[in-house]
């Protein structure tokens, strides 16, 4: 009956097509429906029938991809599903398992001798679905229990199978770096294959490699030179330059032997991805190679004069890399930098701009500035700018830095001010608040001072940030007292570069402040002002009343002015004080100004005092003085507190036998007893005297986080105490340390494990294949059985000294340089 329920449903069993149309014929109700399909596919999958099992995998598989459906539960499925006769079923399987395992997953372990089955298997594509499988969720006991099979296949027949497992070495090595042992020599000497496959396979594992540890792979330089020489595969070469790349930073007579041919592909290489990696490599490891570097350079143009923006873009990137050795490669090509700020691409034009900053120097220093303002409007006004913060603090940088630049800043801020339609824009209120601190701080530039004044007070501005109101109104006050101090100087011309505009016929017009235009700023700014003296924000409000009340303290003198009664006041003095206030530059100050200002010697900033109150609160309380011996005070008794006579109080401490005052005592013995890990440690508690008068130790051991008196005196002599044993983890029972205290990044696992591959014993061309094969046999196999080995010493003193010598002997090997003298020669 049970056999006829599970025929029925495989029967009318959904397949993964009708999923895919019923979830785009129900895309109003597309969750409900994918909750119904799951619930349909947990009773399908629980059938016995391998079949329906396999199809229901299918469907789940699709939807956690698609649609993120949980499919953790089907775990142990998976599992049953790989193990089909069946290829498509085994396919669904480790796919379904490559998806959704992860090392945390209960069944991990239970594909083990499954995937050792399908590797070994004659049916290549089975092998490949299994190394496929290992290299997605090659844990740590996975990549221990099938080193072996790996190294099987990195020797195999079909090139099918020997890339693949090629592939899956670096999940293997990561994972189980005693495997380097084994595999390695494989590894190598698949770099000699004609199989253009291979070979790239096998370059793409060592390129990965190299990049995390470049220095243990320097042996193999002579074989990833012929590659650079003989190849013809650009993306093999391209592989092989990065690994050139990093060697040559380690070893500098590599750069020399393989500036030649890289400068030959240079030369007749048409791929771009080449002829760049080609350049790059060149520029970060290869600059002191001139003719190699001046051939990169000129290859470079090619770049920037091209239409591609992603080509341009590489281009300027290049230069960016050899700008902070070698300026002048970035000078000669200025023009194309310049021009490439007008790119439409964004990327284009950021990569430029730095290049733009990074070729200022004292000549070109006001050219480039003008540039910069000339392009800040344009970057500026791009939708949805994400650079607002940064061209605004440019835009004030360059102002108060260079002054000739100043005349060009205001008329650019201009521009921006006076258009409303920015002021929507959220992503220009940073320009902005630029844009019109420099209208103000530099008003004497600036042709319009009124018209500007009125961009400021614009209706629109309510649209900004109350912050950058404040601005706002602090500027229009600036321009105010500018131009009333220009009305009352007795009609003298105002400054040069605000009056004078050159004609052809080397003239200037005069333009001097009237009655008529001081009235109709005053009310103006009047105007725009009074609605904001009421406003909820006290910096706005704050700043709009001071305006207005020094427009009504002026009034009168305006008046008094026009009718011939011009006599000095107290109220012309106040604009002129206000004037020289504003008179005043202010100086550029550096991002990393306070990070140059050097600590005083002592200064303890990071210091925890929460303890402070219970160490020393006898004399943080009020001391109080009197005459009388009573707990009874007058109003004449004084209160009083004195750091000195707290250091008093404790030299008197310090050289007196007595015991201290109960409170204090109690104090600190409770702060000790909380805080015992920070007190030094006492004689009377550490020490005592036998019957002969000898020092003898109460503990034979110290606590392993105190800090011991002794080690602040050095005349001391240190054996009072016992040093503490070391409980170490030897390998395998009496091998190397398994850490040690002072170790480098070169002694990692997998970089000792290559070291010890290429550098020791494990590359001799003499070695025989029953070496690899006791390897397996002795390491491999057993340890995969999960076992330790139990160390076993008839001799402990004979042994300590074996380990002894040979910890320094890998030691002194571990110190000496790598040299490749022959191939370098």
């Amino acid at each position: 009956m049970a056999s006829s329920n599970s025929l029925m449903d495989s029967l009318f069993q959904r397949s993964l097509e009708d999923l895919i149309k019923g979830i785009r014929l129900h895309l109003l109700g597309e969750s409900s429906f994918i909750s119904k399909s799951v619930d349909e596919i947990r009773s399908e999958i629980k059938l016995t029938d391998l079949s329906t099992k396999s199809i229901a995998l299918q469907k789940l598989s699709y939807l956690a991809a698609l649609h993120g459906v949980d499919m953790s539960w089907a775990a142990f499925h998976a599992v049953e599903v790989v193990s089909s006769s069946r290829f498509g079923d085994k396919r669904i399987g480790y796919h379904a398992i490559a998806q959704s395992f992860s090392d945390q997953t209960p069944v991990l372990l239970l594909i083990t001798n499954q995937l050792r089955k399908d590797l070994n298997s004659s049916n290549e594509y089975e092998v490949s679905l299994a190394l496929e499988c290992l290299s997605r969720i090659g844990a740590d006991d996975l990549a221990r229990d099938l080193t072996s099979e790996v190294f099987t296949l990195l020797g195999s027949s079909k090139a099918f199978v020997r890339k693949k497992a090629i592939g899956v070495v670096l999940r293997v090595f990561d994972k189980y770096p005693d495997a380097v042992k084994v595999c390695l020599k494989r590894l190598v000497e698949n770099l000699d294959s004609s199989d253009p496959h291979i070979l790239s396979a096998v370059v793409g594992v060592f390129c990965e490699l190299t990049t995390k540890d470049p220095r243990s792979y320097l042996p193999l330089a002579p074989e990833f030179y012929k590659i650079l020489v003989d190849s013809r595969n650009n993306w093999v070469l391209i592989k092989v330059l990065k690994i050139f790349a990093k060697l040559a930073l380690i070893e500098p007579r590599l750069a020399k032997k393989v500036a030649d041919p890289i400068c030959e592909h240079m030369r007749r290489t048409v791929g771009k991805s080449l002829l760049f990696e080609c350049i790059r490599t060149v520029l970060s490891s290869l600059s002191d190679q001139e003719s190699a570097l001046k051939l990169a350079v000129a290859k470079i143009r090619d770049f920037l004069v091209d239409d591609d923006p992603n080509l341009k873009y590489l281009g300027l990137h290049a230069l960016s890399i050899v700008a902070p050795k070698h300026l002048w490669a970035v000078l000669e090509n200025n023009e194309a930098v310049v021009k490439a700020l007008s790119d439409e691409d964004l990327n284009v034009k950021l990569e430029a701009l730095h290049l733009l900053m990074a070729m200022v120097n004292e000549e070109n220093v006001s050219e480039i500035s003008r540039i910069l303002m000339n392009y800040a409007r344009e970057m500026a006004r791009i939708p949805h700018c994400q650079r607002g913060q940064e061209i605004g603090h440019q835009m004030i940088d360059i102002g108060t830095r260079i002054k000739d630049v100043r005349l060009e800043l205001v008329r650019v801020s201009r521009s921006l001010l006076i258009d409303p339609a920015l002021l929507g824009n959220q992503f220009m209120h940073p320009i902005l608040s630029a844009a019109a601190w420099a209208s103000g701080e530099y008003v004497e530039f600036s042709k319009t001072p009124y018209e500007i004044a009125e961009a400021l007070l614009q209706p629109r501005t309510s649209l900004l940030p109350p912050s950058i109101r404040a601005i706002y109104i602090h500027s229009t006050f600036k321009i105010l007292v500018f131009s009333l101090r220009g009305y009352f100087t007795a009609q003298e011309p105002i400054s040069p570069p605000l009056v004078q505009e050159s004609t052809s016929s080397g003239s200037s017009a005069v333009n001097c402040f009237t009655y008529k235009s001081i009235s109709s700023l005053m009310n103006m700014i009047e105007l725009g002002l009074r609605s904001l003296s009421g406003t909820l924000d006290v910096e706005v409000q704050e700043r709009a009343k001071n305006v207005l009340g020094f427009i009504g303290m002026i009034e009168h003198e305006i008046a008094e002015k026009v009718t011939g009664q011009d006599n000095e006041t107290a109220v012309s003095s106040a604009i002129v004080f206000m004037e020289d206030v504003f008179s005043d530059e202010l100086g550029p100050v550096s991002s990393t100004a306070q990070e140059k200002v050097p600590l005083p010697d002592g200064l303890e900033i990071k210091e925890n005092l929460e303890d402070l109150q219970e160490i020393c609160g006898e004399f943080l309380k009020p001391i109080f003085e009197s005459n009388s011996n009573t707990n009874s005070f007058s109003a004449s008794d004084k209160i009083s507190f004195s750091v000195t006579k707290l250091s008093i109080r404790d030299q008197q401490e310090a050289s007196s036998s007595s015991s201290p005052p109960p409170e204090s005592a109690s104090l600190l013995a409770e702060h000790r007893k909380r805080h015992d890990l920070y007190y030094l440690s006492s004689q009377k508690k550490d020490e005592h005297n036998d019957s002969n008068g000898n020092n003898n130790t109460l503990n034979e051991y110290p606590p392993a986080n105190e800090i011991s008196g002794d080690s602040f005196n050095p005349k001391k002599k240190m054996n009072q105490s016992k040093p503490r044993p070391v409980v170490v983890k030897l390998d395998e029972g009496d091998d190397d340390l398994k850490t040690k205290p002072n170790a480098s990044s070169n002694d990692e696992p997998l970089s000792r494990a290559i070291q010890t591959a290429l550098m020791g014993k494990g590359m001799g061309k003499e070695r025989e294949k029953d070496n690899h094969e006791k390897i397996l046999d002795s390491g491999i196999k057993e340890q995969s059985s999960g076992k330790e080995k139990k160390t076993k010493k008839k001799n402990g003193e004979k042994s300590s000294k074996h380990r002894s010598r040979r910890r320094s002997d890998k030691e002194a090997s571990a110190a000496k340089p790598v040299e490749i003298v022959d191939f370098l020669l």
